[in-house]
């Protein structure tokens, strides 16, 4: 028998995407979002949450869809991944499901370049399909179609001192 790993779906411009739980480290609602100034176009700024200020990245923008109005159903889904706390700013969050590794497949070689960077895999449940994001990849602004112009300022998006 396969274990079933626990993730946490979101939906982004009508994709469901996952990202395993244990990165989670909370979901919340948006509040105010203070800019910063020279920042990535995908950091949206810095949020205060729970006594933490950490950088908001925007996925709309990440993945290069429409920036949308936020709503009462946005959410910051905190990411902690090793010394990087990061809130990944998102059009709903509010699904838990265990998904078996064994049915999540590598993405297609089609989807190659940026796009297929940002994802470790597609899991198909239920004829529903869910994009497994590679975190890494998300959080690391400087690969961005071979830019590498943000500085070193910003390869390190939201690591601790």
């Amino acid at each position: 028998m396969t274990l079933m790993e626990p993730f946490i779906l979101f939906e982004l411009a009508g994709t469901t995407y996952g990202v395993r739980s244990s990165f989670v480290q909370q979901i919340e609602m948006l509040d105010d979002v203070a800019s910063v100034p020279n920042a990535h176009p995908a950091v949206e700024g810095v949020v205060l949450v729970r006594g933490q200020v950490i950088p908001a990245l925007n996925l709309r923008t990440r993945f290069g869809f429409e920036k949308i109005e936020r709503d009462l159903r946005s959410r910051l889904v905190v990411i902690n991944s090793g010394a990087r706390t990061v809130g990944l700013v998102v059009d709903t969050a509010r699904e838990f499901l265990k998904i078996s590794p064994d049915s999540i497949e590598p993405p297609p070689e089609a989807l190659t370049g940026l796009s297929g960077h940002y994802l470790e895999g597609i899991a198909t449940m239920a004829e529903r399909m869910i994009l497994i994001l590679n975190l890494d990849a998300v959080l690391d602004l400087e690969y961005e179609n071979g830019r590498e112009d943000y500085g070193s300022d910003v390869r390190d998006l939201g690591q601790q001192p």
